[in-house]
């Protein structure tokens, strides 16, 4: 399963903003965007020349790409399936995005990161309707049971994942039991849930060129 496996603080630094790719580590005074509020490599210190509208286009499909932890291939594929979606064809690419299990595991605060909601995923630790699913891309639907079952040293790491999360609310579309690790799908969820700002327009327009 392809995923990105290099610096993801240049990621950040390319974007031109914090995408807590870490998690709470972004937010300590060592962040390298805070350190280095400028793009990677040779010429990052440079001036940046104004984008244009393919530029800015860009960006922002790179910059959602990012924060989700999703491929070229399969962010692609996404945007088809919302094209062919009945509905806003932005918001409809936005809410495949939050559907995503590992994105569901980040939201509830057992992972402090969207790569570590991956990986607990890909641990066998998960499971949809009482089936283990292992699967980070598999999409949760509305009425849908998601729950965690763990060892005790697993289970440990999760209950300090979440002290660390405590001030990061649960969405409206999420209902969550804290002591059971258990969570049910309220309702599919809606572009006001998604928190970070996006401008899924950009997007649109990129790809319907």
């Amino acid at each position: 399963m392809a995923r990105y496996t290099k610096a993801v603080c240049r990621l950040c630094r390319r974007e031109g903003e914090k995408l807590f790719l870490k998690g709470t580590k972004c937010v300590t005074e060592k962040c390298p965007v805070s350190r280095r509020a400028y793009a990677p490599g040779q010429h990052g210190q440079q001036s940046r020349q104004k984008l244009s509208n393919y530029g800015l286009q860009l960006r922002e499909k790179q910059k959602v790409r990012r924060i989700y932890g999703v491929l070229e291939k399969q962010f692609r594929r996404y945007f088809k399936i919302a094209s062919k979606t009945k509905g806003v064809t932005g918001h409809v690419l936005l809410q495949l995005l939050e559907r995503r299990l590992d994105n569901v595991v980040f939201r509830l605060g057992l992972a402090v990161s969207r790569s570590e909601a991956r990986q607990i995923v890909r641990h066998n630790m998960v499971y949809v309707n009482s089936r283990r699913v292992n699967i980070p891309s598999y999409l949760v639907d509305s009425a849908d049971t998601v729950q965690l079952k763990l060892k005790e040293k697993a289970a440990k790491a999760i209950r300090e994942n979440m002290e660390l999360c405590k001030e990061r609310t649960v969405l409206a579309w999420l209902e969550f039991d804290s002591k059971e690790l258990a969570a049910k799908v309220k309702r599919l969820p809606e572009r006001e849930d998604v928190r970070h700002p996006i401008e899924e327009q950009l997007i649109v327009e990129l790809y319907s060129k």
